[in-house]
């Protein structure tokens, strides 16, 4: 017996791609009346959302965009940039959305390696962004973003991102990707061993994970999202696809206060955010507070939160959902699925669970941890390390312009993360040290390696060496041990930080002293983070 035959064959009836393109268009026909944005003013439909969206995949296609152009964006958590998200792939075009925490040489740097053929970008951003275009030394066509909450900024395009808007098509009649397998996001690494890498994204996996979210979060119909998650971190997480397919509301915060976080809980209604422990800590140390009737679901990843957080947030009827993941695999890959018997444990060791990176998400095909140099699973013992591998629709295309990396990271048919972890007896993964020494400080990863290059360039400096520091506010903190050749102070190295790396990449505390070695000269990380803890 066999089940193939022309009968059988995939057509355009029974086979389509699977991609966010889809999500629009259910929503636009449902549900058009429903609140789809709420930015300060601003309050729009999901019928003048998705106009705004057809208008501005129009007006690209005229200007030239189409499939396997990269379209940039440089903006804050503002309407425009959900609607790239939206937009763009209507095109078969790739979205490049950049962290606007970045300098202008390694915006530059992602311009050119990426092909960029527009920018689009918030004023508040021009200056930067004009640096970074003139460095790229790239033709490009540039959109300028005018957000009426913003704080405005000069204007550097050809023209604004509203005049754009006009000239396109409110009824643009856009299609699905030729191959569900067509790139649609490039989005880049945080650069932890020298520049960052290019990730690419697919339909099909950007599709898989904005559904993953509804069934992993439990979420219903109709949530109210406020965007605390920056949008370019991985697409949002997926989740401007996922609150759209569930004909949610978007509330956009320019950046997160606690004040406008409890205006936005009280007064619209919010019922799910997503963030760092960061964000946690604001809602919980906020001076004044609102109160809020509903219940509400936030997401959390980086570095676990404090017991004493989720405490706080539990009894302010904020339950926390602890995730982990990378952005080669889409964000959040990995959730800490909360059992039904966890409620009834003291809070302590509630929060130990809690805090355990957990099992893959529903729609991910597996994660384990692996012995790196046998590529079998290690015992779930919760001792033997070993290190975590996906493998899933869920997992990136691949680096761009990067094969020798992308081998690499596809290793025997897995996607090796670089986290040394271990495996508990019920699957429960748990990392316990970043093979890159990578420090997640509010969400943001660092290079102890990059920042520690930048403080070797002081005259002053013989030996340096970076580890994570633990913060109660920011997870954690950079924090340098310098063994010095000449006359210099902690005073006078922090001010040199200051002056050659960004904000959240300087340390927040230098110990100067000699460095542990090993027998070769290499420096024993492992004492330092032990100094560190010692010293706090």
């Amino acid at each position: 017996m066999t089940f193939e035959g022309p009968e059988l064959a995939r057509t355009a009836a029974n086979h389509a791609a699977l991609s966010p393109v889809s999500i629009l268009k259910r929503v636009e026909r449902v549900h058009p009346e429903l609140p789809a944005q709420i930015h300060g003013r601003i309050r729009r439909s999901w019928g003048e959302v998705a106009m705004r969206c057809k208008r501005l995949a129009s007006a690209l296609a005229a200007r030239g965009i189409s499939k396997g152009d990269t379209v940039a964006l440089l903006a804050p958590n503002i309407p425009e940039a959900f609607e790239c998200a939206l937009a763009i792939p209507m095109l078969d075009a790739v979205l490049n959305a950049n962290n606007t925490r970045l300098d202008a040489d390694t915006i530059a740097y992602i311009l050119a390696h990426g092909d960029a053929n527009v920018l689009l970008v918030d004023t508040e951003f021009s200056a930067i962004a004009a640096e970074a275009v003139a460095q790229a030394g790239l033709d490009l066509l540039i959109v300028d973003i005018e957000d009426s909450e913003g704080p405005g900024g000069e204007r550097i395009g050809a023209f604004t991102y509203d005049d754009l808007l006009a000239e396109g098509d409110p009824d643009f009649a856009y299609t699905l990707p030729e191959d569900e397998w067509d790139a649609l996001a490039l989005n880049y690494t945080s650069g932890t061993t020298g520049r960052p890498k290019g990730v690419v994204y697919s339909h099909r996996g950007a599709w898989t994970n904005a559904v993953n979210n509804v069934v992993t979060w439990e979420m219903p119909h109709h949530p109210v999202h406020v965007w605390t998650l920056p949008l370019f971190r991985c697409d949002g997480w997926c989740f401007p696809w996922t609150i759209t397919l569930l004909a949610g509301c978007h509330v956009f915060l320019r950046a997160p206060r606690a004040d406008a976080i409890y205006d936005a809980f009280a007064d619209h209604g919010v019922t799910h955010l997503c963030g760092a422990p960061i964000i946690m800590s604001m809602i919980v140390a906020a001076e004044q507070k609102r109160d809020f009737p509903q219940k509400i679901k936030m997401m959390t990843a980086a570095a676990p939160p404090p017991a004493s957080v989720i405490n706080k947030m539990e009894a302010m009827g904020i339950s926390i959902t602890h995730v982990y993941g990378l952005t080669e695999v889409y964000g959040p890959a990995v959730v800490c699925a909360e059992k039904p018997d966890w409620a009834a444990l003291p809070l302590q060791e509630r929060a130990n669970l809690k805090a355990r990176q957990g099992v893959a998400y529903e729609l991910e095909e597996d994660v384990l941890v692996l012995d790196p140099d046998t590529g079998t699973p290690v015992r779930w013992d919760g001792t033997t390390l070993g290190e975590i591998a996906f493998r899933s629709n869920i997992v990136m295309k691949g680096y761009l312009k990067a094969p020798e990396e992308t081998a690499k990271a596809f290793k025997n048919g897995w996607f090796w993360s670089g986290d040394i972890a271990v495996q508990h007896a019920e699957g429960y993964i748990e990392i316990r040290d970043r093979s890159k020494d990578i420090i997640i400080s509010g969400g943001e990863n660092i290079s102890s390696i990059e920042v520690e290059k930048a403080l070797y360039l002081h005259s002053a400096v013989s030996l340096v060496a970076v580890v994570a520091m633990p913060d109660e506010k920011w997870g954690e903190v950079p924090c340098a041990f310098v063994e010095l050749s000449g006359d210099a102070t902690e005073g006078d190295l922090l001010d040199y930080a200051r002056a050659v790396l960004a904000g959240f990449k300087r340390p927040k505390k230098e110990i100067l002293g000699e460095l542990p070695k090993t027998s070769t000269g290499k420096i024993r990380k492992n004492e330092l983070r032990e100094r560190v803890r010692d010293h706090r």
